[in-house]
């Protein structure tokens, strides 16, 4: 990360934040004793971040703008507004999961599930020469509402995370959650399940481990958003609900986020909002 700015001035520089942010720069701001410090995340920014911090400081705004109510915007605005919320391996991953769900669903049912499957061959067995198989079960979903929850989940969580650490991280994290989670879940009943939520999960633990005590990190989330995630993955156990949920998925899923957070943070640990 770069640092563009050091100020004991917490107003102007959580100002400047939130101006670099809707203008799609991806910043973050770490405390050092009385003073803030903004950072940018991604260096390729770095002219255009520092052009724009010096034409802010040169013509301050009087007031914030307000932001033009959703229902308002127009299908340019509205892309433009989803854009500065995610990067780019997050609109590939969404883009591929919808592609999926299309062939899945109309037009060739069989064939999609027999390239995606965990394994082609049911049971317990392993085809070791189609290593994609271990990961490609994130992109399989079998209803809509299981898409919808599970895409909304991984824009506001990857978006994240891939606006704050990059997107090198954010594939590492997809990664590994995807294949734990998934291998536990063929472990436990076999290869016919399917889904983003084990890596939803994984994204959600990673979370809730970089912004431990940390409310102003960018990963930050409502308490109330973790009393449901979690909650769901319990109810998930009982009998309460009307879907089967792929609970082993979800569990190491949550398991293994929760590990990489915390290998992050300890190599991280300065990484603050």
């Amino acid at each position: 990360m770069i640092k563009l700015l050091s100020s004991a001035n917490s107003q102007e520089v959580l100002a400047l934040q939130n101006a670099l942010r809707r203008a799609g720069m991806p910043v973050t701001v770490t405390e050092r004793g009385s003073t803030l410090e903004l950072w940018l995340v991604q260096a390729s920014y770095e002219a255009a971040a520092r052009e724009f911090i010096r034409e802010y400081k040169a013509n301050p705004p009087a007031e914030q703008p307000s932001q033009a109510p959703v229902a308002n915007l127009g299908a340019a605005a509205m892309w433009q507004l989803l854009a500065r919320q995610a990067g780019i391996f997050t609109f590939v991953i969404f883009a591929i999961v919808v592609l999926a769900a299309v062939a899945q669903w109309f037009i060739a049912p069989d064939l999609t599930l027999s390239y995606l499957i965990f394994s082609p061959y049911g049971g317990q067995v392993l085809e070791v020469s189609q290593p994609w198989r271990w990961v490609t079960p994130i992109f399989l979903h079998f209803s809509a509402t299981h898409l919808i929850f599970n895409l909304f989940w991984w824009w506001y969580l990857g978006g994240r995370l891939e606006l704050t650490y990059g997107s090198t991280t954010l594939i590492f994290v997809t990664i590994v959650t995807a294949v734990t989670s998934n291998y536990a879940q063929w472990f436990m009943s076999g290869p016919l399940f399917g889904g983003l939520s084990g890596v939803v999960y994984g994204l959600l633990g990673f979370a809730m481990v970089v912004a431990w005590k940390r409310p102003w990190h960018p990963l930050a989330l409502p308490p109330a958003l973790l009393v449901f995630m979690i909650g769901w993955l319990l109810l998930g156990y009982t009998d309460l609900l009307w879907v089967n949920m792929a609970n082993e998925a979800h569990s190491v899923g949550l398991l293994s986020g929760i590990a990489l957070g915390l290998l992050l943070r300890n190599k991280r640990p300065a990484l603050r909002r």
